[in-house]
């Protein structure tokens, strides 16, 4: 029986699994390398955090995002340079090459406990046993569409995380719906593409992060607003490092927390490729939507009772991602039933331990008990070194009782 298995290969498994190979901690990981970045986002998008807040994690820092790209000859700031995707993603595979060679490009099919763990099937068949399990899933299985949209067919709706090339919408109608990153995201690249874009929000306006000015920061504009890994601010440093005194907060207050915080807005680079450049209709809820002929029709109405109605060929739903335990279809029915939730997300423990003994969760699913920082990258160290941590203690702890379990059978 294996001691860990790692479902996920993005930022937080990658970096679990660097942290467990130090440790010393025998485990296997599976998952297709940062293939939420390469498969679910646009080509050209940029990423909103930092360059020093956009690294993976080993316990040694010997490889983060500043050192591959010294490497390779790609420009490199820790703030005001944004991280191209396809700049984060090559550095996730080689990161994944360098530290953790032992990923197995294999998809899990299935999870259910038995007495001694966890029983694995591969999407090949084999069939493994685990002591530890820890899903580092990232966001891919939580899409979420709102409900006036979710009944159209696919041919006239997707969830932005369906595709990653802008260029496939040439010559078509294509309106996006959001107001966060995603959004803003695809509606520019979009425009961008030459597509006939344009954009339909509930908020009355977008929010898009300042842009550096490049100049140094004085003494008093860092002891008024410090720079963290999720923007500054004193809040946001509290969000940002101070994940475990988050975990102790009243419940109702951290789920309070991560709904209100780091809401939707874009980043700085995006800004110009969205205002003034597409039509935007905001402060518009979508009512309903219609198929008339080999047209989607979208009916919104305005917070000052105006009525607008939108035809499209196609509509992307950039409208975010909705932690809940039930879509995760690969944990069994049972294991899915038993868990610990609220808000249908699972309730963990200061070591990101859920209900059932041996199941971690990492990444976004971690937020409502972590903080909104476990919805990004910078959230990795943390998580990954307080389960190492957790995983390493058990180890030496069935270690240490192994010898005394062999000298109570012999001794009778």
């Amino acid at each position: 029986m294996l001691n860990t298995v790692i479902v996920g290969a993005g930022p937080y498994g990658l970096s679990l699994a660097a942290y467990l190979r130090h440790s010393g901690v025998p485990f296997r990981i599976f998952g297709r390398p940062m293939e939420s970045w390469k498969a679910h986002m646009p080509k050209g998008m940029c990423l909103k955090s930092d360059g020093f807040a956009s690294n993976i994690y080993d316990p040694r820092n010997q490889f983060t995002l500043q050192k591959f790209c010294a490497e390779r000859g790609i420009p490199y700031s820790d703030t005001g340079l944004p991280v191209q995707l396809g700049t984060f993603c090559d550095y996730g595979l080689a990161f994944k090459q360098r530290m953790v060679p032992e990923l197995e490009d294999k998809l899990v099919a299935s999870i259910e406990q038995i007495p001694q763990g966890y029983k694995l099937r591969l999407d090949e068949g084999e069939i493994i046993t685990a002591r530890t399990v820890v899903l580092a899933v990232g966001i891919t299985h939580f899409e979420y569409v709102p409900d006036a949209l979710a009944n159209l067919p696919e041919e006239f709706l997707s969830h932005s995380a369906r595709h990653n090339d802008p260029q496939i919408f040439k010559g078509r109608n294509v309106v996006v719906v959001g107001a966060g990153s995603s959004a803003l995201d695809w509606a520019g690249l979009l425009h961008e593409a030459g597509v006939n874009v344009q954009l339909v929000a509930r908020r009355n306006a977008l929010k898009f992060h300042g842009k550096p000015t490049g100049q140094p920061r004085s003494l008093w504009q860092r002891i008024q607003k410090p720079q963290t890994g999720l923007g500054p601010g004193w809040r946001s440093s509290f969000y940002a490092n101070a994940p475990a005194v988050f975990h102790r907060l009243p419940e109702n207050l951290r789920l309070e927390v991560v709904k209100r915080t780091l809401g939707p807005s874009g980043g700085w680079f995006i800004r110009d490729k969205v205002i003034g450049k597409l039509p935007l209709s905001l402060g518009y809820t979508i009512e309903a939507a219609d198929i008339l002929g080999k047209q989607v029709v979208l009916r919104l109405s305005g917070e000052d009772g105006t009525e607008k109605r939108i035809p499209a060929d196609h509509v992307i739903a950039a409208t975010g991602y909705k932690v809940q335990i039930d879509r995760l279809k690969f944990l069994s029915s049972d294991i899915r039933s038993r868990l610990v939730a609220v808000e249908q997300t699972p309730v963990l423990s200061s070591e990101f331990e859920a209900s059932l003994s041996g199941l971690y969760f990492i990444g976004v699913a971690a937020a409502n008990s972590f903080g909104p920082v476990m919805r990004f990258a910078y959230g990795a160290e943390f998580a990954a070194r307080t389960v190492s941590r957790a995983l390493s203690k058990s180890l030496l702890h069935e270690s240490m009782s192994e010898p005394a379990a062999e000298l109570m059978a012999t001794s009778k």
